[in-house]
């Protein structure tokens, strides 16, 4: 395991149109920076892995098991593994999500 990880020698994700991602992986954990350009729609979907979701920069409208709340820089979510959420970005944002245990996916 490395300690340092720059971010060009990070994973790169494209999931949906207008979401750009770096991944990187501990043991136990992913986090992933995301950049999301306003309006866009990252639709439902539910993992087991437990998620803390924190907003950098920007405005992110996250509905999680079907409640949906607008949250701002600094505000962050902690969504339960196997429980649906989704997301749309108000604005253009940049998000840190955590998740444990570890993301194969996201490798």
């Amino acid at each position: 395991m490395e300690t340092f990880v720059e971010s060009s020698r990070m994973i790169a994700k494209n999931p949906v149109p207008g979401a750009n991602g770096r991944i990187v992986h501990s043991p136990t954990m992913t986090v992933a920076h995301w950049s999301f350009d306003a309006g866009t729609v990252l639709p439902e979907h539910s993992h087991p892995h437990e998620q803390v979701a924190l907003v950098v920069e920007g405005t992110l409208a996250l509905t999680v098991n079907g409640v949906t709340r607008n949250l701002n820089a600094g505000d962050a979510a902690i969504i339960p593994g196997n429980v649906p959420h989704e997301a749309r970005a108000v604005t253009a944002c940049r998000i840190v999500d955590t998740f444990n245990p570890v993301r194969e996916d996201l490798r």
